[in-house]
C-alpha cells in the first residue's frame, strides 16, 4: 500500500510531464502566428494578425483549403461505407478467415507511410491516377478504413445478438435488420471511425507528396511547399487552422463517446 501511494503521485507527474512535452510544440504555433516579422518568429514588438488576414484573402490558401475539406470529406465517405461493411461482415461470419480480413484491412497504418505512398504511386501511374481528385480520394479513403474498421470492430463486440435474433424470427429481412437494429446500436463506433478518418485525411502529407503534382495543392502540402521555397509565416497560421479543427473533430468523438456510455 505504501508503495502504491509513493507510486502514485510519481506516475502523475511521469502523465503530465510526457503531456506537456507533447503539446509544448502545438502551443508554440498559436504565438508564432500572430508575429509582426515576415519569418516564422514570435512577435517581436506586438502580436499581429496580419498573417491572418493574408491566411483569409489569399486565393492559394483558400483553395488548398477547400481541396482538403472536399477530398477529405469524400474520402471519409467512402471509408466509413466500405469500414463498416468490412466489419459487419467480419462480425457475421466470425471464421478464421475473417481474423486475417481484418488484420489485411490494418495494413496501411501498419505498413510505413512512404513504403505504402511508393507502392501507391506506382500502380497510379498505370492507372491514370496521379494528380486527380478520384486518385487521391481513393488513397485517403483506402487509408481511413482501418481506423472505421477498428472502432466499429469494437461497438459490435459489445452487440448483443439476441437483438438480431429476435428481428430476424419477427420477419425482418436481412436488410431490415442491419438498417433498424444492428446500425443504430453500433452508430456510435461508425461516427467515431468517421472522425478518426477525416481526421487522417485532413492532415495526411506522404501520400499527397508522391500522388500529386500540379492540379491538387491540399493544405499539408502547401505548407510543405512553403517551407521548401520560404519561412512564410501564413504557414503558422494554416497550421492553427489545421489544429483547431482536428480538436473540433475529436471534441466531437469524446461527446459522442460520453452519449454512448450515458
Amino acid at each position: 500500500m505504501d508503495r502504491s501511494a509513493q507510486a502514485g503521485p510519481l506516475a502523475n507527474v511521469i502523465a503530465w510531464s510526457a503531456l506537456l512535452f507533447l503539446l509544448l510544440p502545438i502551443t508554440v504555433i498559436f504565438p508564432v502566428s500572430l508575429t509582426d516579422q515576415r519569418f516564422l518568429s514570435l512577435p517581436h514588438e506586438a502580436p499581429s494578425l496580419q498573417h491572418y488576414v493574408t491566411f483569409l484573402t489569399s486565393e492559394r490558401w483558400l483553395s488548398s483549403t477547400w481541396q482538403s475539406l472536399v477530398i477529405a470529406v469524400v474520402s471519409t465517405i467512402l471509408a466509413v461505407a466500405a469500414g463498416t461493411g468490412c466489419a459487419t461482415g467480419c462480425w457475421k461470419l466470425s471464421t478464421r478467415a475473417t481474423e486475417l480480413v481484418r488484420a489485411l484491412m490494418l495494413l496501411p497504418i501498419i505498413v510505413p507511410s512512404i513504403v505504402y505512398a511508393l507502392g501507391i504511386y506506382r500502380l497510379w501511374i498505370r492507372l491514370d491516377l496521379l494528380d486527380t481528385y478520384l486518385g487521391v480520394i481513393l488513397v485517403h479513403g483506402v487509408t481511413g478504413i482501418p481506423y472505421v474498421v477498428i472502432t466499429v470492430s469494437t461497438a459490435l463486440a459489445n452487440f448483443d445478438p439476441r437483438l438480431e435474433q429476435a428481428a430476424r424470427g419477427m420477419g425482418a429481412s436481412l436488410g431490415q435488420t442491419l438498417a433498424w437494429v444492428i446500425l443504430p446500436r453500433i452508430m456510435p463506433g461508425v461516427l467515431s471511425g468517421a472522425i478518426f478518418a477525416f481526421i487522417h485525411s485532413w492532415d495526411e502529407a506522404v501520400l499527397i507528396l508522391f500522388i500529386a503534382s500540379r492540379a491538387l495543392f491540399t493544405l499539408p502540402r502547401r505548407m510543405w511547399d512553403g517551407i521548401n521555397e520560404n519561412l512564410d509565416p501564413v504557414m503558422a497560421v494554416a497550421a492553427c487552422v489545421m489544429i483547431l479543427l482536428s480538436m473540433v473533430m475529436l471534441a466531437a468523438d469524446l461527446w459522442v463517446r460520453r452519449k454512448r456510455d450515458g
